[in-house]
């Protein structure tokens, strides 16, 4: 799926005025292309002025576009719907206007990854994410009503859904998988460390989070987290990480390389939690 971005394009050198430094560390910042065709092109467009869209924009890393749907009709009305063979409730798209919009778009044929999101495309995932992170041109298509038209989903590179849920349409998952993406760009976020360290993106959910107040309504921050000891608040994290994921997602845990130590410390989560329940 994932085809790295060449050096060329989007690609700034080092000494470019879209190069950010950090300390001694320098980063080559590759521009990624964003669009996302939709008959709603302004749902996405308050997403473009707040947040990590609006960050990466303003540093020059993301070059988003709402594409209008309609922009690639010829009627009078600008059709984009009618209803589907074989009867049943509620309307769908067109093929007509999207292939126009998909081959206006991805020309030369290829330089884009077509993707559709609808419910029967693969789950989402932080390592599909993390591929589509290094793409340069991305082209995204938003599903309404009862679908899109076979023969337009078979244009598609990949299809992508974000859970066994129904939305109105789906652009607000695709802001949501834009968004996932955007955060992973080098220099989207203020803290690049911190993107490294969320849920799935070690394989774990992430540990428990506390800020200040130390004592809040009588409960206490954990004291290891006060001690100052480096090493200790690290295990610690682990262990928490290990024990959330256990507990609310253990079917990550099947892929993950578990060392000795969490292995011993499930044990004893599991242990403990028999004698809960029994």
């Amino acid at each position: 799926m994932s085809r790295n971005a060449p050096d060329h394009a989007g690609a700034f050198p080092c000494d470019a005025r879209s190069c950010l430094a950090s300390g001694r560390v320098c980063y080559t910042v590759y521009m990624m292309n964003i669009k996302a065709i939709s008959i709603f092109p302004l749902l996405y467009e308050p997403f473009t002025h707040v947040g990590v869209m609006k960050m990466a924009i303003d540093k020059g890393v993301l070059d988003f576009e709402a594409v209008d749907l309609r922009d690639y009709t010829h009627d009078r009305h600008h059709t984009t719907d009618d209803i589907p063979f074989g009867g049943g409730a509620g309307m769908m798209f067109l093929p007509r206007p999207l292939m126009e919009a998909l081959d206006t778009i991805d020309n030369p044929a290829g330089s884009w990854l077509k993707i559709g999101v609808a419910p029967q495309g693969d789950r989402l995932t932080q390592s599909m994410v993390e591929d589509l992170s290094h793409e340069e041109q991305l082209l995204f298509v938003a599903g309404r009503y009862e679908g899109i038209d076979e023969r337009v989903m078979e244009r598609l590179d990949l299809t992508i859904s974000i859970g066994d849920v129904v939305l109105s349409g789906g652009e607000i998952a695709a802001i949501e998988i834009i968004d996932a993406i955007t955060r992973l760009l080098p220099g989207a976020t203020g803290n690049a460390a911190s993107t490294g360290e969320e849920s799935f993106s070690s394989g774990l959910l992430e540990y428990p989070q506390y800020t200040r107040p130390g004592e809040l309504d009588g409960e206490a921050v954990p004291d290891v987290l006060v001690s100052g000891h480096h090493a200790n608040i690290a295990r610690w994290r682990r262990e928490e990480a290990l024990r959330r994921t256990l507990i609310r997602r253990p079917d990550l845990l099947r892929d993950f390389d578990l060392t000795e130590q969490d292995r011993k410390y499930l044990s004893h989560v599991l242990a403990d939690l028999r004698g809960i329940i029994d």
